[in-house]
């Protein structure tokens, strides 16, 4: 940020320069959109949600298999049959025809028939009618990662059981492979629309309302297809490219809008297109810098939860926040330039902008006339809105972590049918296994029998578990292996309450007095260690993106209490957004409506990535609302008339703004993925919480009460922290 304040003329001249020369700054876009776009279809990187966690017990137990029962090790998957006319057993033919096929497919480990060889006990791996059964295949990789072309292998292995009349389907690491890959357009088109809607009745112009849109469509583009070639030498998460695209659609259109409401004022000043583009860049363009490098911040706080996963959620959100800004400040100007004073060529109704600043004592606006109604009763108006955020925040009192199993999925995703006919045919628990591994190759030989004897023990009668197969020794006498599965699906409380008395408990009391070391490993067992680690390392990234947003706020307008105040409100306002959340998505109140079968847990990384992208944006509309009132502050010392003068200045482009950002992230809520429904709808809420109860009732009145007192800084603290001017002299 200090390069803000060395070149103070810097972002003046740039926006001049592209204005003026707005073919060339055209013409980079396009080849930049061109050639990035060519270079991701060519050589682009694929997403996965292959992920690991060195260190954790989960971890530690598969690379202990992977050594000792290289044939139990790898990741494990279902290919769930049903055979509706009889007995599994009258198709053995086309099933070992199938399993032979699979063995021979490249990176499988093992593949285990559902049907016993004549004469042998049952595999457990057919229900109890013989109508349902599995085939467990374990792969070397998670085969999210071999792409979807490795299906094309899968399906023909699997032709003769179909063709002898089973259903076979998908479950597990395979079943999301051969999910129907991700389409948002529907969403981006939704969100797309209401924004054009919200910028032609805010601002009256066709070609004002289209400028925003198509600026922010070019920068998410290149973001996008920046994220794929990233992609090449990172792996990110298969929900990467439509958080981006989220993200990068609401702060690309906010910060357009910002500088295109800025320009048409100066226009309607009388000031020249190139000076008045280069004008809206020094001054609301300055303030898109600081609010994109107050969104990144918040975002690169991510890495500080130490998780590869989730840190890499944020770089790929930072990716089109990055973009955005750039096209605000060189794209946006460019197209001014190309438009000139043709801006309001087609209107619909009388041009508007933002009201010009004019004295905040001669305002007589609507905003100017409501702030001066909460600076006449500013308690109430505090009461008012807090009594709004909290009963918004009740059911966040009673929030649970989890992961969302595949039976929350829609219906028409194989892995979802796979889920129903395992629960139908063995329980709802047989969906989430968990593996005990148990290490006794420091054991003494004299000592296992009695190690065994004890595990056995610990191992019986153990709360929420169905079943826990006896204890088998692998091959080379080294591991003991068992399984148990919960009397619930993996998503429920019960199945973490087995994975955590297996862990804390029974394990370590069969293990003890001895050098035995046991783990709890599988796929159920890595997610309910990731909700743990995630859990204890959340109030961390709290503590540092809030720390952040203080410091930004205490640089930028050199007001302690007012820094105080942002991160304060900032924290209801995230707090409000996560009680909706809990309510629609674990209390099921709306769930169903929105495409989610019955009540499922909050996903264990959705409040860390909530709070860190809230937190940057609603820092957006902080800094530019308060830029207007510290300017008013520093030119007339009133602070009354400061609160006014800059809500009433602020007021029309926010609210547009906001509008927008609320319809980007609502239309999200259509998707078929369960997570991005839970981002969608939380950043929305949190978005017109933010915009509404915050901005118009919350920070008029806490700054009203503190007054003078709100701009107060200590002298030493002021000559240690830089000068950061948001929208230039």
């Amino acid at each position: 940020m200090s390069t803000l304040t060395q070149r103070p003329g810097g972002l003046h001249r740039l926006g001049q320069w592209c204005a003026r020369h707005w073919a060339v700054v055209l013409i980079g876009w396009l080849v930049a959109l061109g050639g990035l776009h060519g270079l991701q279809n060519a050589v682009g990187g694929s997403y996965s949600d292959d992920f690991s966690l060195p260190g954790v017990q989960s971890h530690t137990g598969q690379q202990v298999l992977a050594a000792h029962a290289p044939a139990s090790g790898g990741f494990g998957s279902q290919i769930v049959l049903r055979d509706a006319s009889g007995p599994l057993t009258a198709a053995a033919g086309p099933i070992g025809q199938s399993v032979t096929a699979l063995q021979q497919l490249p990176h499988v480990l093992s593949v285990v028939n559902p049907l016993p060889a004549p004469g042998a006990p049952p595999t457990g791996a057919l229900s109890a009618d013989q109508t349902i059964g599995y085939v467990t295949v374990r792969f070397e990789a998670n085969p999210t990662v071999y792409g979807t072309g490795y299906l094309t292998g899968v399906d023909a292995a699997v032709a003769p059981m179909r063709a002898a009349g089973l259903q076979v389907e998908y479950g597990g690491p395979l079943g999301e492979l051969a999910r129907p890959h991700a389409k948002d357009l529907t969403s981006e088109a939704i969100g797309f629309a209401v924004a054009v809607v919200v910028l032609v009745i805010g601002f009256g112009s066709l070609i004002a309302a289209g400028l925003p849109l198509l600026s922010a469509l070019l920068a998410v583009i290149v973001g996008l297809s920046c994220l794929s070639l990233l992609a090449i030498a990172f792996t990110f998460a298969s929900v990467s490219p439509t958080l981006a695209t989220m993200i990068g659609l609401g702060v690309g259109i906010d910060y357009a809008l910002f500088l295109i409401t800025r320009h048409r004022q100066l226009l309607m000043d009388g000031v020249d297109p190139t000076s008045a583009a280069g004008q809206a860049v020094a001054t609301s363009g300055r303030a898109v810098v600081v609010s994109g490098c107050t969104v990144v911040i918040a975002l690169a706080g991510l890495s500080v939860s130490r998780v590869s996963f989730i840190g890499k959620l944020g770089v790929a959100a930072m990716v089109t926040v990055i973009t955005a800004v750039l096209g605000a400040i060189t794209l946006v100007p460019a197209l001014l330039g190309l438009i000139g004073r043709r801006i309001d060529r087609f209107c619909l109704r009388t041009p508007v902008a933002e009201v010009s600043a004019v004295p905040a004592e001669q305002g007589a606006g609507f905003w100017h006339r409501y702030a001066r109604r909460v600076e006449r009763r500013p308690w109430w108006f505090l009461a008012g809105g807090l009594v709004v955020i909290g009963v918004l925040a009740i059911p966040l009192f009673s929030i649970r972590l989890g992961h969302i199993d595949d039976g929350a999925d829609p219906i028409t995703f194989t892995d979802r049918r796979a889920f129903d006919l395992i629960s139908e045919g063995f329980g709802p628990g047989a969906n989430g296994p968990l593996t005990i591994v148990v290490d006794q190759s420091a054991v003494p030989a004299a000592d296992r029998a009695t190690l065994l004897t004890n595990l056995q023990h610990s191992l019986t009668g153990v709360p929420n578990a169905a079943s826990i197969s006896p204890l088998q020794p692998t091959s080379d006498g080294q591991v003991l292996i068992a399984t148990a599965i919960s009397t619930s699906a993996p998503q429920e409380a019960a199945t973490t309450n087995l994975f955590n008395h297996l862990k804390n408990t029974a394990l370590p009391q069969g293990t003890t007095g001895t050098t035995a070391k046991s783990y709890l490993t599988g796929t159920t067992a890595a997610q309910l260690d990731f909700l743990e680690l995630v859990a204890a390392r959340l109030p961390g990234i709290i503590a540092v993106v809030v720390g952040l947003a203080f410091i930004i706020i205490l640089v930028v307008f050199r007001g302690l209490l007012v820094a105080v105040k942002a991160a304060v409100l900032n924290l209801l306002s995230i707090g409000a957004s996560y009680g909706v959340v809990v309510a629609v998505f674990q209390w099921g109140w709306g769930g169903p409506a929105l495409g989610v079968n019955g009540k499922v847990p909050i996903e264990s990384y959705v409040p860390m990535m909530m709070f860190a992208i809230v937190f940057g944006l609603s820092m957006d509309y902080e800094v530019f609302l308060l830029s207007r009132v510290h300017e008013d502050w520093t030119r007339t010392r009133n602070s009354r008339d400061a609160v006014a003068h800059g809500l009433e200045i602020t007021a029309r482009v926010i609210t547009c703004a906001a509008l927008i950002m609320v319809s980007v992230f609502a239309a999200f809520i259509l998707s078929d993925n369960i997570v991005v429904k839970m981002l969608g709808l939380g950043l929305a809420v949190s978005v017109l919480v933010d915009a509404t109860v915050v901005r118009l009732l919350l920070v008029p009145a806490v700054l009203t009460l503190l007054g003078e007192r709100a701009w107060w800084m200590p002298r030493r603290l002021d000559r240690m922290l830089p000068t950061v001017n948001v929208e230039g002299d």
